[in-house]
C-alpha cells in the first residue's frame, strides 16, 4: 500500500509536498468533501491521495488528534512569544530611521 503521509522536521506532510497534514484534517473536520479539499489544495492532489491522507487520519485518530492539540498549544506560545521582540525590533527600527534621517526643525 502506498504511503500517503509522511513525517519529517517534527510534522506530518501529505507525502512528497509541503501540504501540512493539519490543513488536510482541518478542512475534513469542517465537512469538506475531499474533492472540495483538492480544489482547495491542488498541489495536494490526485484525489487518491486525499483519500489515503483521511484515511490515515482516522486510522490514526487518537495519535493526530494528539499531534493537532500540540501544534495549537505551540502555535499559541508563538503568537505571545512573537509580540514583544516583533514590537521592539520595530521600535529600533523606527529610532535607527529618526537617527538616520532626522527630521528638519
Amino acid at each position: 500500500m502506498q504511503d500517503y503521509v509522511e513525517q519529517r522536521e517534527g510534522g506530518y506532510y501529505i507525502a512528497g509536498t509541503r501540504i501540512s497534514l493539519d490543513s488536510i484534517v482541518h478542512a475534513f473536520q469542517d465537512g469538506e468533501s475531499p474533492e472540495g479539499i483538492l480544489r482547495s489544495f491542488p498541489m495536494a492532489g490526485p484525489l487518491v491521495r486525499i483519500y489515503g491522507v483521511i484515511t490515515f487520519y482516522l486510522e490514526n485518530k487518537d495519535e493526530v488528534e494528539a499531534y493537532l492539540k500540540d501544534q495549537e498549544r505551540l502555535w499559541s506560545e508563538l503568537e505571545t512569544t512573537q509580540t514583544e521582540p516583533a514590537d521592539s525590533l520595530a521600535g529600533r527600527l523606527h529610532a535607527a530611521k529618526e537617527h538616520a534621517y532626522p527630521r528638519p526643525a
